[in-house]
Order: C-alpha cells, then sequence, then structure tokens
C-alpha cells in the first residue's frame, strides 16, 4: 500500500466487511432490515415522499423502492398518505411504530459504537466524527445528491 487512499479503501472494504456480518445477526434479532433503517431515517428528516422523490434521493429504480416501501407498510413502519402539497402521488410517512423502531434500531447501533471506542478520547471520537461526516458529504457532493441532516 503505497498511499494513504489505498489504506482507506482496503479499511473502508473491511469496514463493509464488518457491517455485513452484523447485519446477519441483526436479522435473528428482530432489529430492522438495513433497507428499512436508510428509509426511515429519510423520512423522519425529510417528511413525507412519493416513490419518485425516493427514486430520486436514492438513485433506486421505482420497483426496488416498491418492494422495499411495501414491506415497511406490511409491518406498519410507515403509511401512504394523499400528498400533503395537494399533488396527485400518494406519499409515505414514518409512523409513530416507524419511529419506536427507528430509535430502538439507532440506539442499539449507537451502543455498539461506544462499545467499539471505548478506548478512545472524547477528542479521538469528536475527531472521527467530524472526518466521517466530511468523507460522506464529498461523496455525497460528487454524487450529486446530498444527504439532508439534522
Amino acid at each position: 500500500m503505497d498511499k494513504p487512499t489505498d489504506l482507506i479503501e482496503y479499511e473502508t472494504m473491511l469496514l463493509s466487511r464488518h457491517h455485513m456480518a452484523t447485519r446477519r445477526a441483526r436479522r435473528t434479532s428482530g432489529a430492522l432490515e438495513q433497507s428499512a433503517y436508510v428509509l426511515l431515517s429519510r423520512l423522519r428528516i425529510e417528511g413525507p415522499m412519493s416513490i419518485r422523490e425516493l427514486s430520486e434521493a436514492f438513485d433506486l429504480d421505482p420497483s426496488t423502492l416498491n418492494r422495499q416501501t411495501s414491506a415497511m407498510l406490511r409491518d406498519g413502519l410507515a403509511e401512504r398518505i394523499p400528498d400533503p402539497a395537494g399533488g396527485i402521488a400518494r406519499k409515505f410517512r414514518i409512523t409513530a411504530e416507524g419511529e419506536r423502531r427507528l430509535d430502538e434500531e439507532r440506539g442499539r447501533i449507537v451502543r455498539g459504537v461506544d462499545k467499539i471506542m471505548a478506548g478512545w478520547t472524547p477528542e479521538e471520537v469528536t475527531a472521527f466524527a467530524g472526518y466521517l461526516q466530511r468523507f460522506n458529504t464529498d461523496i455525497e457532493r460528487l454524487a450529486g445528491r446530498p444527504w439532508p441532516r439534522p
């Protein structure tokens, strides 16, 4: 590995590997599916969104989003509502159950990150959070798809 970016590539590959391993374990624990976790997070921040708006936001085919939103509807995590602005398209809105499950999942993830970073100083945690946010916002800038942040 000749350059720091070589190491970043390798370490992000390992990070995705760790993420995939925990995803398998989460499936058996009743945790939210990853797609529901991300979609509900976006609906919480952005408010109700149509399939077209979700498709543009995630750069996903509407058929993929139809499958994912159908599962969320079935599980009571989201509901379809008329467009609050009076448009024709129906929109998806997070339900109280979706809010509860999202908060539960986020808490579980934060507790895991706290456990991983238990030996880090507060300054190291803050610096890492800042660099990770910058890394993500630069990816979003290049992709032309900024993610709204609270």
